[in-house]
């Protein structure tokens, strides 16, 4: 099983991209779960949301408290929320970052592997609002799968009556951009973290 948590703002997109991440991988036929955890309930508040990836069913019903995968969708929850908490040694911490994946270990004291994405950058490039699509794209980049075709099918699914149509060709080109990106980039030690 794999267990991936998402730290954004309200307002931000991370349950958005969860639940876009849980509609791909049931449709390339694996277990899914996908739900949100709110503080206070405003834009702008720290929050997270969970998935949970299976090619079995799920009988957990919790927080993700170990995850394999963490993404950050906002660089400044790195001084205000413990983003690697919980998050071992052989994990991933995925961050909308420009800066260096060095700098941020050394600022977390996390020994794991951390990739930085420069989402706002890639967003802006293609003209997308939100980065979390961007971020979206780079982490099925690095686990492997779903297939970005699956995921362009849900984006299409869930967004298309949300967005113009202009907007939602920006939103597929920004999806686009993250697993273009982090596909180039080579992994700390050469290594992806594999969906199995």
């Amino acid at each position: 099983m794999k267990e991936i948590r998402w730290h954004g703002r309200g307002g931000q997109g991370a349950k958005t991209a969860a639940q876009l991440l849980a509609m791909a991988a049931l449709d390339s036929g694996k277990a899914v779960q996908a739900f949100p955890e709110f503080g206070p309930e405003r834009s702008g508040a720290p929050m997270q949301a969970y998935n949970r990836i299976d090619g079995a069913p799920i009988r957990r019903r919790f927080a993700v408290q170990h995850p394999d995968v963490v993404v950050v969708l906002d660089s400044s929850l790195l001084q205000e929320v413990e983003v690697a908490a919980g998050l071992g040694p052989d994990g991933l911490l995925l961050v909308n970052a420009d800066g260096r994946p060095g700098d941020i270990r050394s600022q977390l004291r996390y020994e794991g592997d951390v990739l930085c994405v420069p989402a706002d950058r890639l967003a802006a490039q293609v003209g997308a609002r939100f980065t979390n699509i961007v971020m979206l794209g780079a982490l099925a980049a690095a686990l492997g799968a779903p297939p970005p075709a699956a995921l362009e099918e849900a984006t299409r699914r869930l967004l298309a009556t949300k967005l113009s149509p202009a907007a939602l060709e920006s939103t597929l080109a920004a999806l686009a951009a993250g697993h273009r990106f982090l596909a180039q980039e080579e992994t700390p030690g050469g290594r992806v973290v594999c969906l199995r």
